[in-house]
């Protein structure tokens, strides 16, 4: 799946959000499932339907209000996507990416992702934040990739480095406010799969052997596309639920569980966003 825009496109999307705000937003955030209501803390607020933005695309998924909202959340202005798109919406991956890209035209030099995730990590619990420090993209592995098709040097080099997506310096100050606020925060590697249906118990063991300790449906796009265009990335996933590893066991996992765990863990990670952006700023 592949679709190609050119910059005239993403441009042409930029001017129209431009004309709409008066502010520039230096960081941007994407917020996953459940995690809508984070939106609600960005004060003097613009609210945009994601429809009515040239060439974007729109949200399908409860728990995706599908706008993007500009605005100030600890003194910095901030560009929201308040819902996300995904693969298996039918999506390709330049779909997905678009609106991080326009963020980054906008003005936005750091992007800060959320996500729901599956606990893969013996250890985790339902309701843990876990500090995103590398992932393991099975799309893109797979030839569904952001960045296939032409580059566009605008944005950043034809064979971008991965090794530093995450930016350590953001992964340092997030740890250092979740101290000072006494919010826990798991360390791990996130895993993307395509999705929609939730991982079988063999797929669950395999994800644990190649080393991930969550799993999830999005963020591994959006994360490559914002490093190549040189934006500093932070990456947070919400575990909302604990990966079912035997066929024998009773549990199961459903979209309401997340959306429910989900919204439990707002308020605390409200709170971490709230404290990492004010110090962004300094």
């Amino acid at each position: 799946m592949y679709t190609s825009f050119s910059l005239a496109q993403y441009d042409e999307a930029t001017a129209f959000i431009r004309s709409k705000i008066s502010q520039t937003p230096t960081i941007g955030l994407i917020l996953g499932s459940g995690l809508s209501p984070l939106a609600d803390a960005i004060e003097d607020a613009v609210r945009i339907p994601y429809a009515h933005i040239p060439h974007f695309p729109v949200s399908t998924v409860e728990g995706h209000a599908g706008q993007l909202v500009i605005g100030q959340l600890a003194g910095v202005t901030v560009c929201a996507m308040q819902g996300r798109f995904h693969f298996y919406e039918g999506y390709t991956p330049q779909q997905i990416t678009f609106p991080v890209r326009v963020m980054q035209r906008l003005g936005a030099v750091s992007l800060i992702v959320t996500n729901a995730a599956g606990g893969l990590n013996p250890s985790f619990r339902a309701g843990n934040l876990m500090l995103i420090e590398d992932h393991l993209n099975f799309v893109g592995m797979g030839g569904n990739h952001p960045l296939y098709g032409p580059n566009l040097d605008a944005f950043g080099l034809r064979f971008p480095s991965m090794t530093r997506a995450y930016s350590p310096r953001l992964r340092t100050l997030l740890l250092a406010v979740a101290a000072e606020l006494q919010i826990p925060v798991r360390r791990g590697v996130y895993a993307m799969i395509s999705g929609p249906s939730f991982e079988t118990p063999a797929e669950v063991r395999f994800l644990r052997l190649a080393g991930a300790d969550a799993v999830g449906m999005s963020t591994a796009p959006e994360v490559v596309v914002a490093h190549h265009a040189g934006m500093d990335v932070l990456g947070i996933s919400s575990i909302t639920n604990v990966a079912v590893d035997t066929v024998d066991s009773a549990a199961d996992t459903t979209h309401s569980e997340v959306l429910e765990t989900g919204a439990e863990i707002v308020p605390r990670l409200t709170r971490l966003l709230v404290g990492v952006v004010g110090k962004m700023k300094d």
